[in-house]
């Protein structure tokens, strides 16, 4: 499903020259769990940002289900993103000027579906979620944990094949952080790719395998 190659981003400035990533070559199956660990700057956060088309490799080639996409301009990669990709970020990334149900819905009217059908979705969705009571309140009202139930409803509305969750307990308890982590794992049983970054290792142990990065290169991968 995903698959790189000699992947590379450098970041300059008219002083220095800095390698984030270095001849990455990973290839994900479908349906596969994966968890990026290693020390803050390695690349972890740039990998996935360049997985979920949110930024360009400065060389080497990035396909996503056989389609080369690694070259793809901006506007091509929003398209892109759209149905095929959800986020789940540590800060929630919830607008707070939107209610619980708009902000999931949002992805369905970038998606141009129907009223009726949006709805239903929606509605599916919080419940499944356990935020259905929660419907017309704001993320400023809500705790942590249900903001990231309410995030992992929105990445997961459009049914997106794929699903990048960027330090997704970072910000939670550990009784919260465990019920998001056992969601995730549901979603990823019923046939969901999950790609996670993670600095914690009971989150990684959720995986089925861990890559672990060092300096911009893969440094080892081992199964869980």
């Amino acid at each position: 499903m995903i698959t790189t190659e000699k992947l590379g981003k450098v970041f300059r400035t008219e002083e220095v020259e800095t390698y984030a990533l270095n001849n990455v070559d990973i290839h994900i199956k479908k349906g596969e769990f994966t968890a990026v660990m290693g020390p803050s700057g390695c690349g972890k956060s740039t990998l996935l940002n360049i997985i979920g088309l949110l930024d360009n490799p400065t060389e080497g080639l990035y396909a996503f289900n056989g389609t080369e996409v690694s070259k793809l301009k901006e506007k091509d990669r929003t398209d892109f993103r759209k149905g095929n990709i959800g986020f789940i970020f540590q800060s929630f990334n919830l607008i707070d000027e939107l209610n619980v149900y708009d902000n999931v819905e949002l992805p369905l009217l970038y998606l141009r579906m129907k009223a009726s059908e949006r709805a239903k979705k929606v509605d599916t969705v919080l419940k499944r979620m356990k935020i259905g009571h929660r419907a017309k309140h704001f993320p400023q009202q809500l705790s942590g944990g249900q903001q990231q139930r309410v995030a992992i409803a929105r990445a997961v509305i459009a049914n997106p094949s794929l699903i990048l969750a960027d330090e997704p307990t970072g910000n939670l308890d550990s009784k919260n952080g465990i019920e998001v982590m056992n969601l995730l794992s549901e979603l990823n049983q019923e046939g969901t790719t999950i790609i996670m970054v993670t600095h914690s290792d009971r989150d990684a142990g959720y995986a089925h395998r861990i890559i672990n990065l060092l300096d911009g290169k893969v440094l080892m991968e081992k199964m869980n």
